[in-house]
């Protein structure tokens, strides 16, 4: 039976940090709160990734106060959801309203996403377009990891895709990797990030391995 667990699941608190970050204590009193501000977590995270679906997205983060909710998006195309004279984002913002609580007050930041050749996210968002496209997997593969210069912000990458690759009768799993990738070792800084690709013949898993310098542990 396999013990796998999720690589960043695992470091948070080492050098990970929760995507939702915010405090409400579970009794009698406040068990309502905390259902609440899980749902609407559940579904901001949804509309968002539902609306910005070809803004190169990498994570979407929540953070609480008392009355105030903050939306943290960081992308590769920060313009994309902007658009021209912040019409998109206000109208990004419009929809969050009708989710979260009427005495909340929302922020909305965008961060650009510096380096997305070495993003685990931006790399499976990527091969899923070009698998979606039809383009040959061992060639994106392939292509997928020429374009990673390893060295001491990159260490090592892992790529896996399963499914019926190429159209092929029986579903299969392949792996290809450069460098190493130490996932048994907590300070590692791996970058994990899963993604699908919806072709006409199935649905194909991708999930990134990603290797970074090693990440100094996280203060609280």
């Amino acid at each position: 039976m396999g013990k796998k667990v999720h690589p960043k699941a695992i470091r948070i608190g080492i050098n990970k940090q929760w995507s939702s970050q915010w405090f409400s204590r579970i009794n009698k009193g406040s068990l309502k709160k905390y259902k609440d501000n899980l749902k609407e977590d559940y579904l901001i995270r949804t509309e968002i990734s539902k609306t910005l679906k070809n803004a190169a997205l990498e994570e979407i983060q929540i953070k609480r106060s008392q009355n105030q909710l903050n939306i943290i998006i960081n992308t590769a195309r920060p313009g994309l959801i902007i658009g021209k004279s912040g019409k998109d984002i206000e109208l990004l913002r419009k929809k969050m309203l009708k989710i979260i609580s009427p005495k909340t007050v929302l922020k909305i930041d965008i961060e650009e996403v510096r380096k997305p050749e070495s993003n685990a996210q931006l790399i499976a968002h990527s091969i899923a377009e070009q698998l979606e496209r039809r383009f040959p997997y061992r060639r994106i593969m392939k292509k997928t990891l020429d374009k990673i210069t390893l060295g001491k912000e990159v260490r090592g990458i892992k790529i896996r895709l399963a499914g019926r690759l190429n159209g092929a009768e029986i579903a299969r799993t392949e792996w290809l990797s450069k460098g190493k990738i130490p996932l048994q070792t907590f300070k590692a800084n791996i970058d994990f990030a899963q993604d699908v690709a919806r072709t006409t013949y199935g649905a194909i898993g991708i999930k990134i391995w990603v290797y970074k310098e090693d990440a100094q542990n996280i203060k609280y």
